[in-house]
């Protein structure tokens, strides 16, 4: 037999490989500018699941906000913009409450249909300890030409703010605000977020500055970035800060009852009502938009506090994609049962899991986390779906190729105990020959069709008692059929088997000669068996086209010699001394002759079987009219 096997530690080198080169040219796809990639996408949703996590966490209480809300306006029943004079109040108020910075997200750049109003609210501003204010950079395209524009607050204004600087949300390709955008450039001059000036005079540091290589530093720290924005550490969802309605704070109910409700505090005057649509979802609140007045909130107690997020750097990313490969292939490698593989899967991403929201809590670093998981789950899934589809095809190819030559019931038996590694082997088994005595001249006074319609049937018959014993269908050679017994499936009575199908057969050939003669065709019928035990040679022999699970051996030969001689001895069945030892207690045999066979240099014992014992006169077997 050709025995060619399949390169399956190849194959799934080659599903590993390709899982793993397809997941890291995602990752480097996406760090392309305006490339987003699917994996981009479900990472942003994992971080914010690590946020939500982790839980909400306490504010350091430097940052509050007066809410521009929907009370207010109801209480004051003014439309936007509210007259400056009414903005001027709200901070005097501040001012009064001991606040130590004041932050106006308001636009300044149009003066006030009032006069007066723009000088009232720049005189509040100047009177506080610090105030700082908005600026904007926009971007449009006229007639083709990309045009861009610095709104800045009005000069009486820009008098009175010690501070202003861009308001810049970064959305991320999903729409989720997860930081804001560190600096803006607006003819080659970098212009920093206001959240920056916000801390800068709380903290009363000097301004942020960029390095050569693109490093921001603040306080004395490294700002670390990803794509130019800060990632915000957001304390919770919507309302984790301290918030007073702007209608409250003006008619001083704040101060009264809490007068130190903005005491040393930085704070934030802005919208948080959706009808002005500054509102924006985030990790904490993506079904629950977060007002961009407090969205720069949890910017600025980010800067003051120091606790900064850090991204994993690209190769890092992908270094921790291409360590989750050997892990896998280790996996698929090392467990033979899928259960055992499934467990080992699921207990390396949990732990990985469990690293990554560690690294998250305690040191506040963000780890890949969706491309390391996928390549670990897909080196491992699939070449484990493809040992899987391979065995069952294999299964089905064996399943196939014996139920040519044993019932279906002994395939299912034999494919549940074997392989075909082991189908090859020296055994000791009992060989059945069989054939139709007189065919060949039986044959010639028939028409090929008639002799198929004859034989047929006969093979038919024959091999479903040869199956009914566990016996195994060698091959056919014209009328002639050679089976064996006690392979694939071992038998300890093989032997008995075999005479016992013999017997069966014997029987079923009375039953279609009788058919045969009703149906008027020849019955001048006799068939001979010849059965012998021993070791022979049992496999797969062939070539890839064509192969065939057979016997070979001189105790194989002998069977077939026995069968010849049922001519001489005019007898149906004929059996070995191997075989009448072992089936003796059994059947009536009687002893013929002391034979030298060809092949054979010494005489071997021939027996002619006459039946079971106890059995009927009427099933014994008798010899042939010479």
């Amino acid at each position: 037999m050709i025995n060619k096997s399949r390169p399956i530690l190849s194959l799934r080198l080659i599903l590993l490989l390709g899982t793993t080169l397809v997941v890291v040219l995602l990752q480097t796809l996406a760090l392309l500018p305006n490339v987003t990639t699917p994996l981009e996408r479900i990472e942003y949703s994992a971080r914010d699941m690590l946020t939500r996590l982790r839980g909400k966490q306490e504010t350091s209480n430097n940052v509050v906000i007066v809410a521009i809300d929907d009370f207010s306006f109801n209480w004051t029943g003014s439309q936007w913009p509210w007259p400056r004079s009414y903005l001027a109040a709200i901070v005097e108020q501040i001012n009064q409450g001991g606040g130590r910075v004041v932050g106006l997200d308001i636009f300044l750049f149009e003066p006030d249909p009032e006069d007066g109003n723009d000088e009232a609210l720049a005189a509040a501003l100047e009177n506080a300890p610090a105030a700082v204010s908005v600026e904007q950079i926009s971007n449009e395209r006229v007639d083709g030409f990309a045009v861009s524009a610095l709104s800045r607050p009005l000069p009486v204004y820009l008098e009175a703010l010690d501070g202003i600087g861009v308001t810049a949300f970064a959305r991320d390709e999903d729409a989720v605000v997860r930081g804001v955008r560190a600096y803006e450039t607006y003819r080659q001059k970098d212009y920093f977020h206001w959240a920056f000036e916000a801390a800068r005079l709380y903290l009363k540091t000097d301004s942020p500055t960029k390095t050569a290589d693109g490093k921001i530093l603040f306080n004395g720290q490294v700002v670390p970035t990803s794509r130019g924005q800060i990632l915000i550490n957001f304390a919770g969802p919507a309302k984790s800060f301290p918030t007073y309605s702007a209608a409250d704070v003006h008619d001083g109910v704040v101060l009264e009852e809490n007068p130190d409700a903005f005491r040393e505090k930085i704070v934030l005057i802005g919208a948080t009502t959706v009808t002005l649509q500054d509102v924006y979802p985030t990790p904490f609140s993506a079904q629950v938009p977060m007002p961009g007045v407090e969205i720069v909130a949890n910017a600025i107690e980010t800067l003051v506090s120091g606790t900064y997020l850090r991204e994993a750097p690209p190769w890092l990313e992908i270094l921790v994609t291409l360590l989750a490969a050997p892990l896998a292939f280790i996996i698929v490698s090392r467990s033979k049962q899928p259960s055992l593989t499934l467990t080992l899967l699921a207990a390396a991403m949990l732990g990985y899991a469990v690293f990554v929201f560690v690294s998250f809590l305690r040191f506040r670093y963000l780890l890949p986390f969706i491309s390391p998981q996928l390549t670990l789950f897909l080196g491992v899934v699939l070449p484990t779906l493809e040992q899987a589809v391979s065995q069952e095809l294999e299964k089905r190819r064996v399943r196939n190729l014996f139920s040519r030559f044993i019932s279906p019931e002994m395939v299912d038996q034999m494919m549940s105990a074997r392989d075909l590694s082991a189908l090859n082997k020296r055994a000791d088994l009992s060989v059945l020959f069989s054939d139709i005595r007189g065919f060949t001249t039986l044959s010639e006074k028939l028409t090929p069709e008639e002799v198929v319609a004859l034989l047929n049937p006969y093979l038919e018959a024959m091999s479903k008692e040869i199956y009914k014993h566990g016996g195994t269908v060698d091959k056919y050679e014209g009328d002639a059929i050679i089976a064996f017994f006690g392979e694939p499936i071992p038998f300890k009575d093989h032997a008995a088997r075999s005479l016992r199908a013999a017997l069966d057969m014997r029987k079923a050939l009375d039953k279609l000669k009788k058919q045969w003669a009703a149906e008027g065709r020849p019955t001048q019928i006799e068939m001979g068996i010849g059965i012998n035990s021993g070791e022979v040679f049992v496999g797969l022999l062939g070539s890839e086209q064509r192969i065939n699970y057979t016997v070979i051996g001189d105790n194989a030969n002998l069977a077939s010699r026995l069968q010849d001689l049922t001519k001489t001895y005019a007898w149906p069945i004929l059996i070995s001394e191997s075989v009448y030892q072992q089936v003796k207690e059994e059947f009536d045999a009687e002893f013929a002759d002391a034979v030298t066979v060809k092949g054979k240099t010494k005489p071997v014992n021939v027996y002619k079987v006459i039946g079971r014992k106890g059995a009927p006169e009427t099933e014994r077997i008798q010899g042939w009219k010479k």
